[in-house]
């Protein structure tokens, strides 16, 4: 993934009803109730962790039992520690006080919360890139480091370009509604070369051992409300020689995992690319902004996330004045103001009536009077002005030069395309004349596009004339 090209909008949750899911999160919850709980008596070893005899009282104060319970406990306290929820007081006495930001999780506003809660979730991504130490402790209780074979940096490097896999899926237009990814895809995606047409047998043992790395992984991720995890089934796991305790349906894919990212694991993946340098934008984030900022910022957004920006952009505008500030945004000669105008038409579609004296004073622009007169008898308008032949092919070429910024050689490209050659005879005759920026390449494409080859040689030859026309 990389970081010089912009990634797909995200549509959020409210900072609000975001801070309300922070709260509700197992480990969050877990991680103060700690911090109210310590007191005078608390004691915590060099690293700011509790001393182990009074890992049973702070499981006892979370109502945590089992094998677990201890660590469990130990987790929640170094989050409280990491997020600011508990301080420590004097080193050598190993005494806490509550943190600063304790206070924050009940009187703080939803950035504040959520701010806490980014915190913890660093925390977590941290412990999650650490392997399973047990059975590394030497004699004298210090870890083995050379019998493991672990580079932390390309540990905490896999998991975030897992993430950031898992954001794309998340994020993409396409998307079917937050749906679960498997976890064999979501491994695949970071391990098997995209130029790899049959994964090697041994690609195929890389994708099975990352498989069970982000098991553990996305585990530890579930409690902080990041992820919603189904684990792998653990009859997938035994050993060969053995028989499973029931029957397994290898076809089930559920079984060998699936994930997604929860609204707030989206909030916070979002702010770690964002930190990161990435551009990754949100739906809403342009809402007050200028008309110009909107078209531009658009201008690459699937269909769907473009017009909920839009709906919000408009929200807070009269719809007269946004008429005739989308207007203005729309005029140009640039590379990009076919696809402005195309987002600026769409952004029309959504104004009422009311917006019609703005679209009346732009019918004589050369470069606005055709997707005027569009909108206007789109909405029943009467007196509507028919437009001059001039201005059809221009509008027609500046449409296309639109059509194909945004979505390149689609298959509702080409059928427009063959459309044009069929509805107006002497298309190409006339059309290479226009003036407008993109004629010579509108030409170029419909010579692509078009699946007769008359049709298509004719267009190209258009395409020459234009080209000489403007010295090109």
């Amino acid at each position: 993934m990389s970081d010089s090209s912009p990634l797909p909008p995200v549509r959020l949750h409210t900072e609000a009803e975001l801070a309300r899911d922070a709260l509700s999160t197992p480990l969050l919850s877990r991680a103060a109730r700690l911090a109210r709980w310590a007191g005078p008596d608390t004691r915590v070893d060099a690293g700011g962790g509790l001393v182990d005899e009074q890992l049973p009282a702070a499981a006892e104060a979370l109502g945590l039992s089992g094998d677990d319970a201890a660590a469990d406990a130990s987790e929640a306290w170094r989050v409280a520690v990491d997020a600011g929820l508990v301080e420590v007081g004097d080193e050598q006495e190993g005494t806490v006080t509550a943190g600063e930001d304790l206070a924050l999780l009940t009187g703080g506003s939803p950035q504040d919360v959520l701010a806490v809660w980014l915190a913890a979730l660093e925390t977590v991504l941290a412990d999650a890139s650490v392997p399973d130490l047990d059975g590394l402790l030497a004699e004298d209780g210090e870890v083995d480091l050379s019998a493991l074979d672990w580079d932390p940096e390309a540990e905490a490097e896999f998991l975030d370009g897992v993430l950031g896999n898992l954001y794309l899926l998340t994020a993409g237009e396409d998307a079917p509604g937050g749906a679960p990814v498997p976890l064999p895809a979501l491994a695949a995606s970071v391990i098997v070369p995209s130029d790899m047409s049959e994964p090697t047998n041994d690609v195929l043992e890389q994708v099975s051992d990352a498989m069970m790395r982000l098991d553990d992984q996305f585990r530890m991720l579930e409690p902080v409300g990041f992820v919603e995890y189904q684990p792998v089934d653990e009859a997938l796991m035994v050993d060969a020689d053995e028989e499973p305790a029931a029957p397994v349906d290898d076809t089930d894919v559920s079984r060998y995992g699936m994930v997604r990212l929860t609204p707030l694991g989206l909030y916070g993946m979002r702010a770690r690319l964002l930190k990161a340098g990435f551009d990754a934008p949100a739906v809403g984030d342009l809402a007050d902004k200028g008309a110009d900022a909107l078209l531009d910022g658009t201008a690459e957004f699937p269909p769907g996330a473009a017009q909920a920006e839009t709906e919000q952009w408009l929200q807070h505008r009269e719809p007269l004045a946004a008429a005739r500030e989308l207007l203005a945004a729309a005029r140009g000669s640039d590379a990009g103001a076919p696809l402005r105008r195309l987002r600026c038409q769409q952004a029309l579609s959504l104004v009422g009536p009311s917006a019609e004296p703005a679209l009346r004073e732009v019918l004589d622009d050369a470069e606005l009077g055709g997707l005027a007169r569009v909108w206007l008898t789109e909405h029943g308008a009467k007196d509507v002005p028919a437009p001059s032949e001039a201005m059809v092919y221009w509008l027609t070429i500046d449409t296309v030069a639109a059509q194909l910024a945004a979505e390149g050689n689609s298959e509702e490209l080409r059928a427009l395309v063959e459309g044009l050659a069929q509805q107006h005879g002497g298309f190409f005759t006339a059309v290479w004349r226009v003036d407008h920026p993109a004629t010579a390449d509108v030409l170029e494409a419909m010579g692509r596009l078009h699946p007769d080859k008359k049709v298509a040689k004719e267009a190209r030859k258009a395409a020459f004339k234009a080209r000489s026309q403007h010295g090109g």
